[in-house]
């Protein structure tokens, strides 16, 4: 997949099996509990290519005072741009596009308005085998568009304004005809020991009728410059991993590699989402970018290296379980 095509919507307008599509950016202030996250979504149900919605998301991550806000926003269909030839994105008055984004969203009490500019030079991340984006399983994406995006700009969060100024994280990309049964998704754009440093990782089960898959681990750590792809469909199943709320533990290693890392963030660091499934039914997002996060790298013929972050990872999981305790904001 070429750097050029990571941006491009893959949903029809004509298709009928239910579609979901996100572009999202997310970034944390420097130095303090502070974060960001902002979506860009396409929601079509399965069978009712007519009833399909644009949704804009937006939350503010405030761990210094414990007051998060979430918002989301539907846009019905025919205001919306999705552009499968650029990377444009319009729901309503508001856009996504290389290099900036603007917009505002709001509901319940709350409201949050952004405008922001972001650059960075890296190459994507692919979460999956580069061939599995084009093959029909498995039916959800996910991608790093531009790892390391800065971020700079401003978002007035109710009543308050919050300057934006070399905030890091990341442009995402994510789509496909349902989401993933059951999953946890982590990211780092930057250890507080190691800055240059990257990672994606993901595990997740899938439910076949009554029956659960394995969970398989996905994992892409950037480090040092190399990058370490353990994301084959082989490796996915040998790693091992488990997470409860709010707790992960993952591990993955080959000849010459292994992985061993830890997500965590308290239950007060999370806010609630409701996600629209295409094929029918609400999924609950349970969203922290404010969470911990620590790697053992051992490769072969090294020391091991520890890699570490107090509160710049994110940390979702994604489940129907709804005994979390979590507050649904949106």
């Amino acid at each position: 997949m070429s750097p050029t095509d990571v941006n491009l919507t893959r949903y029809r307008p004509e298709q009928r099996a239910g579609h979901y599509e996100s572009f999202f950016v997310r970034a944390n202030h420097p130095s303090r509990p502070l974060a960001f996250w902002i979506r860009y979504t396409l929601f079509s149900p399965r069978r009712h290519p007519e009833a399909a919605i644009g949704e804009l998301w937006a939350v503010h991550f405030d761990g210094e005072s414990g007051q998060h806000v979430a918002v989301k926003q539907e846009i019905p269909i025919a205001h919306c741009t999705f552009s499968r030839s650029d990377f444009l994105v319009e729901i309503g008055d508001a856009f996504l596009r290389a290099g900036s984004l603007q917009g505002s969203a709001a509901s319940g009490a709350h409201a949050i308005t952004w405008k922001l500019s972001f650059n960075g030079t890296d190459a994507p991340v692919l979460l999956l085998p580069p061939a599995l984006y084009q093959a029909r399983l498995p039916k959800a994406k996910s991608l790093v568009s531009l790892p390391f995006a800065r971020f700079s700009g401003s978002l007035a969060v109710d009543r308050a304004v919050i300057d934006v100024a070399d905030w890091v994280g990341s442009q995402n990309h994510n789509w496909g005809s349902r989401h993933t049964d059951h999953y946890a998704w982590g990211q780092v754009a930057g250890f507080d020991t190691h800055p240059g440093s990257f990672l994606e990782v993901g595990t997740a089960r899938l439910r076949i009728g009554p029956l659960w898959t394995p969970f398989m681990t996905l994992l892409v750590l950037r480090h040092e410059g190399e990058e370490i792809a353990l994301n084959g469909l082989r490796q996915s199943l040998r790693a091992q991993a488990s997470f409860t709320y709010f707790d992960w533990h993952f591990r993955s290693e080959t000849d010459r590699h292994r992985i061993a890392g830890r997500i965590t963030a308290p239950r007060e660091a999370f806010v609630g989402l409701r996600y629209f499934n295409p094929p029918g039914g609400i999924k609950h997002c349970l969203n922290s970018k404010l969470a911990a996060c620590e790697l053992t790298l051992t490769t072969r013929g090294a020391s091991p290296q520890v890699l570490a972050t107090r509160q710049r990872a994110a940390f979702e999981i994604l489940t129907d379980d709804q005994g979390h305790g979590i507050a649904m904001q949106a």
